[in-house]
């Protein structure tokens, strides 16, 4: 067993003889429990949430197998040929199917689920995608994936430049086990990203991991974050056993420490002198009430990896500590950590941060970034990208038990039907024409067209779950989150929002429609001649501000200051209904070498049903949609694609 294996193993039994509380809900602190992702969440116990409260996992609810227990109010006949299409394989024994220029991208037909378990066996969600800078033909994609029953690391690849594709199947059922034991068994997995090496290996991490007591009587809620590597053969297959990045090894279900949200990048620069080298970053929950961010790397194709190193380090910026443990300094509240390279080797990780001080009704954050100059060994102190204002608390403005302790995208009006939960996280790029050049992308709901002159003003945090509230948050044309673009011109020591109000920072949706409208999950990536794409869920089309309805929106510039933007999806999205509607994933990926390759999940699938009174005897099965308490048709989550220049913008913006 690798050395770092086995210090793991030790750090984690050890910390079990020591402790007198084990780690769960019920033991982080109020910042903590706003900070944690539903995939850590779900493996924590049934007294994770507090009484009379839902349960806070991504996909957990009152219903079997911990599954929201809100099945459809009425089911009916069949919805028609479209939905059959993702159900009946054609010719190529596949599901596939394109809607205009969006191609389908996981090729599994739907499974057919029981009314109160939708999502599970269904859903794909939380996108990544990446392409073979050797051949920008070949591209690679993961995705959660649940059509196992339970979510678990899916992977996607395409030979043609992401016309057509298929899927493969990651080994993450086992990998070795702690010592004495053989193997480690894993109930879940997710959080998934993909990136390329120069020699044509494709890598993906997962995060795998038990559920403890929430959903069987097996306490173990062990936890990892594994590298599989596809050797020459461009995603169709993975190396088995995958190789951990960090585990621990928790059988008794009582550990003091909980690792999260890892995501991962691989050195692509071809005269870099860390070339290759593979960086995952996440952070670790421990029960002192902190959240710190650390990374690790390896020089041998993801083989073995190096011992961690932090990256949150101490920091003037850091003001708040929330009176939790400081063992590492003052920036002790962290997560949604990226990593990203530039050509000439330098390492970057960006984050978002939570210690900032606040006053009033402000309730602002902070997003900051740390360099490496060596390789991902040691970092510099953090600097600030910029101050952004995450989403508004989902019960305050949806109604009560909406969806508990998270943020939420609420649509314009009455309706109510967009309650999955959301945040602001950061994307961060290096131009591969100036490695001086850094740019982070970042969600603000305070920005130049959502600010007090709509009627949107900032209102403190609930009382209750630590999450933003604002004024105007239902009212059309009052508050809308907006991506924003924070710029470095010296190698990321200085930024343009360092000390720049969100309210007049650089807006990336520049469209007319889009000055009263939300966007959100945005991601960013340099294409090889200097312009950046950003990609992100979009309301300025149709009715979907005032429905809850989503559509995709591909923006580029040249200049990092007029952004041109394209629609990517041929028609809108409804809001999700699967998992109760409450997740849609965390997050959306997108590649852009030459052209841009967004991904996101899709809800234009209508979900199926067996029809009631029949499968019985002498009543053969038959397939019906169904309509949800909410009014909305049932609908299946799917990942797509597609393939479009980047605008390059540097014309006058659209308003």
């Amino acid at each position: 067993m690798p050395g770092a294996l086995v210090a793991a193993y030790l750090l984690v039994t050890q910390s079990h003889a020591q402790a007198t509380n084990s780690i769960n809900y019920a033991h982080l602190n109020k910042i903590q429990k706003r900070l944690v992702s539903q995939t850590l969440a779900s493996a924590l116990g049934p007294a994770a949430a507090p009484r009379g409260a839902a349960k806070i996992n991504d996909d957990e609810g009152g219903g079997p197998d911990g599954a929201p227990n809100t099945p459809p109010s009425s089911i009916g006949p069949s919805v028609g040929s479209g939905a059959l299409g993702s159900y009946i394989p054609s010719g190529s024994g596949k599901c596939s199917s394109t809607l205009g220029n969006n191609v389908k991208v996981n090729q599994n037909c739907l499974n057919i689920a029981d009314p109160d378990l939708q999502g599970r066996s269904q859903a794909n969600n939380e996108t990544s995608i990446a392409q073979d800078p050797s051949n920008t033909s070949h591209i690679v994609a993961s995705d959660n994936n649940y059509i196992r029953g339970d979510g678990t690391c899916g992977a996607h690849f395409s030979l043609d430049g992401g016309q057509t594709w298929s899927d493969s199947t990651v080994p993450n059922s086992f990998t070795r086990g702690s010592p004495g034991y053989a193997r480690q068994y894993w109930q879940a997995g997710g959080d998934t990203s993909v990136a390329w090496d120069t020699r044509g290996n494709a890598y993906l991490s997962c995060q795998l991991f038990n559920r403890g007591t929430v959903s069987s009587p097996n306490p173990d809620q062990s936890s990892s974050f594994v590298i599989f590597r596809s050797t020459q053969n461009n995603g169709a297959s993975w190396n088995f056993p995958g190789r951990y990045s960090t585990v621990f090894f928790d059988p008794a279900g009582n550990g003091t420490v909980l690792e999260d949200k890892a995501l991962m990048t691989v050195d692509d620069g071809t005269r870099s002198p860390y070339r290759d080298r593979i960086y995952v970053t996440w952070t670790e929950f421990a029960a002192d009430g902190s959240a710190y961010i650390y990374e690790v790397h390896s020089d041998d194709y993801g083989e073995t990896f190096s011992d961690r190193a932090l990256v949150s380090a101490d920091s003037p910026l850091c003001t708040n500590t929330f009176g939790a443990g400081t063992p590492n300094g003052n920036c002790n509240e962290n997560q949604f950590s990226q990593p990203f390279t530039g050509p000439d080797g330098s390492l970057y990780v960006v984050w978002n941060n939570f210690n900032n001080t606040v006053s009033g009704n402000d309730n602002s954050n902070q997003v900051l970034l740390a360099k490496s100059t060596d390789g991902g060994v040691s970092f510099s102190a953090p600097v600030k990208v910029s101050d952004y204002y995450d989403l508004p608390d989902c019960d305050t403005y949806q109604g009560a038990g909406a969806d508990p302790f998270r943020a939420c995208v609420p649509e314009k009006g009455s309706s109510t039907k967009s309650v999955f939960r959301a945040t602001n996280y950061p994307s961060g790029q290096v131009n591969p024409r100036d490695p001086s050049q850094v740019t982070v992308t970042f969600g603000s709901y305070i920005n130049a067209d959502s600010n007090e002159s709509n009627g949107c003003v900032p209102d403190g945090f609930s009382a209750t779950s630590g999450i933003n509230l604002y004024t105007g948050v239902k009212t059309p044309g009052a508050c809308n989150n907006k991506i924003l673009v924070s710029v470095s011109s010296d190698g990321g020591a200085t930024f343009t929002g360092m000390s720049t109000d969100p309210r007049n920072e650089t807006l990336v949706p520049q469209g007319r429609a889009q000055a009263t409208t939300d966007q959100f999950w945005q991601w960013s990536a340099f294409t090889r001649d200097g312009r950046l794409a950003v990609s992100y869920y979009d309301r300025q089309y149709g009715a979907d501000e005032s429905n809850g309805s989503s559509d995709f929106t591909l923006s580029g510039s040249k200049n990092l200051t007029d952004f041109g933007s394209t629609r990517v999806t041929s028609s809108s999205l409804p809001a999700p209904t699967q998992f109760g509607g409450l997740f849609y994933g965390d997050y959306t990926g997108m590649a852009a070498l030459d052209k841009a390759h967004p991904m996101w999940s899709d809800t234009r699938s209508p979900d199926l049903f067996v029809c009631p009174g029949t499968a019985t005897a002498g009543k053969p099965p038959a397939l019906c949609g169904a309509t949800e308490p909410n009014g909305q048709k049932a609908n299946d989550e799917e990942v797509f694609t597609a393939t479009l220049d980047v605008p390059s913008g540097g014309g006058k913006p659209g308003r």
